[in-house]
């Protein structure tokens, strides 16, 4: 029997720079075991949210993460408005939905440039970054701001579209459309990325339901799982299905993120087109009522799950959040034994962790 070595992978990594330990158990060149050790980051966010009033609390929630910034925003404004609770303007309800939907977008666009750099694959990450500096444009152009937008307000949001901006957007957007299909076609069909990726990290389908994964890393095990089939915000309006696919391997969870990227796009022209008329947000006034509230959005990881308990004051008494990275670790514990050392980077991005989300 082979001697076994412990080798610590992180906090820090070329390939998973965010503050997060696998202790490796390895024979040779064997994975036989793997332990995640996180708390690195850990900022006591939710306990600050019952210390500031409830408008506040959007940007302290955006800074649970920087790329999913702006979906944080959204949900919690959503979680808040249940405790009254407030209907939002049909407007309103798409433009939140186009905002996402360019979030999901440059945060999968990010993800593919990391996993060509993972491979080495410099130009192909440099151009993956160059397509996504686009969509940060586009933000910045329609929001104000390229990571952390603040768009969303409790009652609605706190920008418009006009006309230019919009016919710019539907320009761009189907720019990136095209240049983003020609690049994937090219990452997903190269000889080395299927050699790292067909076959390795394999997580069933009852392996990831019984482990509670989300997002892609579910999707890609053949789960129908996608909380914007709820048809929250404007998605009952716009033609979604779930990505799925059902190799369960790393290869799969790229191919879902890379579908996704282009389905992105074409909710968010799809919602251009449809964008009505009207006012984009309405007056939301006092306190609410001594309450509780769940909402479930979908992060470009997975579910993100808000939990909000008013008690008729100016502050929540209780804020939970559930990220979808802190869902997903688990199945790192599956997937990582039995693999080569030198798939184990390749994997564990492949769940495309954030461990800002996680630590909250």
């Amino acid at each position: 029997m082979a001697p076994r070595t412990i080798a610590p992978f992180g906090p820090q990594h070329p390939v998973l720079p965010e503050p997060i330990q696998l202790k490796i158990t390895y024979e040779d060149e064997k994975v036989v075991d793997v332990l995640p050790a996180i708390g690195y980051g850990h900022r006591g966010i939710e306990k600050a949210c019952e210390l500031n009033e409830y408008p506040k609390n959007i940007y302290l929630c955006e800074r649970i993460c920087g790329i999913c910034s702006c979906i944080h925003g959204i949900t919690y404004c959503e979680v808040v408005e249940r405790l009254w609770p407030v209907e939002i303007p049909p407007r309103a309800k798409f433009l939140r939905t186009i905002w996402s939907e360019m979030s999901r977008t440059h945060s999968h666009l990010l993800w593919l440039g990391l996993l060509a750099d993972a491979f080495g694959f410099e130009s192909m990450f440099m151009q993956f970054w160059r397509i996504r500096e686009k969509v940060l444009d586009l933000l910045e152009m329609t929001a104000g701001q390229r990571v952390t937008q603040s768009i969303s307000v409790i009652g609605g949001v706190r920008r418009d579209l006009n006309g230019e901006q919009k016919k710019k957007c539907i320009e761009v957007l189907k720019e990136v459309r095209k240049e983003s299909e020609a690049l994937i076609g090219v990452l997903a069909n190269d000889y080395t990325v299927k050699a790292r990726t067909v076959g390795k990290g394999v997580l069933s389908k009852d392996q990831a339901i019984a482990l509670g994964c989300a997002g892609p890393t579910l999707r890609a095990s053949g789960v129908c799982e996608d909380c914007r089939m709820q048809k929250y915000q404007a998605y009952g309006d716009l033609e979604f299905e779930p990505i799925v696919e059902t190799a369960g391997d790393s290869y799969a969870r790229a191919v879902v993120r890379a579908r996704e990227t282009l389905q992105a796009i074409d909710l968010q022209l799809e919602a251009l087109g449809k964008l009505p008329a009207g006012d984009i947000n309405v007056s939301v006034k006092g306190n609410p009522p001594a309450n509780e509230a769940i909402f479930r959005s979908e992060q470009p990881r997975g579910e993100v799950f808000y939990y909000a308990k008013g008690n008729g004051t100016r502050n929540l008494e209780r804020l939970r959040v559930r990220t979808p990275t802190y869902a997903n670790i688990p199945s790192l514990l599956v997937m990582l034994p039995g693999c080569e050392l030198a798939d184990v980077p390749i994997i564990a991005l492949s769940i495309d962790p954030c461990i800002s989300c996680t630590e909250r």
